[in-house]
């Protein structure tokens, strides 16, 4: 009876043995699909990089294995991030237009629209320093290059106003630097600090240079985020020209020079929310605007009713 039972308990044993193998076996055999069916592939593997690279018309070294494997890091990284990325990818529609327009008036290259997605992902954010707005202002930085910053405005947050203080900057860094990918690690770690170590290391090329590992690291995620964005569905982002946001260029502008008690009783004057006017004029920072000056401000009212 019991040589019977464990026979039986092993034949039983086996059977659902093999049944799980073979469920596991059907698992793996079936692509992973999302609802409604599509099918999403999860396919892994390193990027290429038999081709050339630059920044702002200046070619990357790419026979020096160093630049060859920081370049490998940062473009692996951002192609499989894939949330950040993509989301990243649908500002670019709102804001790149505006800001590649201002850096063409400026004389600015191009390839600096990218180094505002390395700073705050297209953003008004602030960071854990204080630095404000797409362009990571921080206050002494701002108010030099004209921005205005008080209890109730912060044209940190002001892209148009933004993005023509961090042009002069870079172009004052050019002058100094004499070469746009120095600028644009100038423009993560400091002038001065970036100019001592040029000093002390005896090197003036920003691949030649052993600066902190975030410096170290930032031109060459600029560069990623470039060949990305400019080829995406070579590193598996398929995004059609609808899925970008809108940008905020649909406005009427209302010129004030006096003092506003509440925002929310000015929006509703011009029949838009609150929350409205403080997305197309997000330098308003406060409920209220005291304006003792009597400066003239323009203030942005959306046509489109939401």
């Amino acid at each position: 009876m019991k040589k019977g039972l464990s026979f039986y308990t092993l034949v039983m044993a086996a059977f659902f043995s093999l049944a799980i193998l073979a469920s596991y076996s059907t698992k793996e055999e079936k692509p992973a699909t999302a609802e409604g069916g599509k099918n999403i592939p999860q396919i892994v593997k390193p990027v290429d990089l038999d081709k050339s690279f630059s920044f702002a018309g200046e070619e990357l070294p790419l026979e020096n294995f160093d630049v060859r494997e920081r370049l490998e890091r940062e473009l692996t990284v951002n192609t499989y991030w894939h949330s950040s990325t993509v989301l990243n990818m649908k500002q670019t529609s709102r804001y790149f237009p505006l800001i590649e327009r201002i850096l063409e008036e400026e004389g600015v290259p191009d390839d600096f629209k990218y180094l505002a997605v390395a700073e705050s992902n297209l953003r008004n954010v602030t960071s854990s320093a204080g630095a404000k707005g797409l362009w990571q202002f921080m206050k002494p930085t701002a108010t030099s290059y004209g921005l205005e910053i008080n209890k109730e405005v912060d044209e940190r947050y002001h892209v148009e106003k933004a993005t023509r203080a961090a042009c002069r900057y870079l172009k004052d860094d050019k002058k100094r630097f004499g070469s746009w990918l120095l600028v644009a690690a100038a423009y993560n770690m400091g002038g001065t600090r970036l100019a001592r170590s040029i000093k002390e290391q005896r090197a003036n090329s920003y691949f030649d240079l052993n600066l902190n590992i975030e410096t170290a690291r930032y031109v060459f995620r600029i560069v990623a985020i470039k060949e990305i964005y400019n080829h995406p569905r070579q590193f598996g982002f398929y995004l059609d020209k609808d899925d970008g946001y809108e940008p905020l260029s649909d406005y009427d502008i209302v010129e004030i020079n006096g003092s506003v008690e509440n925002w929310g009783d000015f929006a509703n004057e011009y029949d838009v929310s609150y929350r409205m006017l403080k997305i197309y004029n997000p330098w308003l920072i406060d409920k209220k605007l005291t304006n003792k000056s009597h400066k003239t401000y323009q203030i942005k009212i959306p046509r489109k009713k939401f």
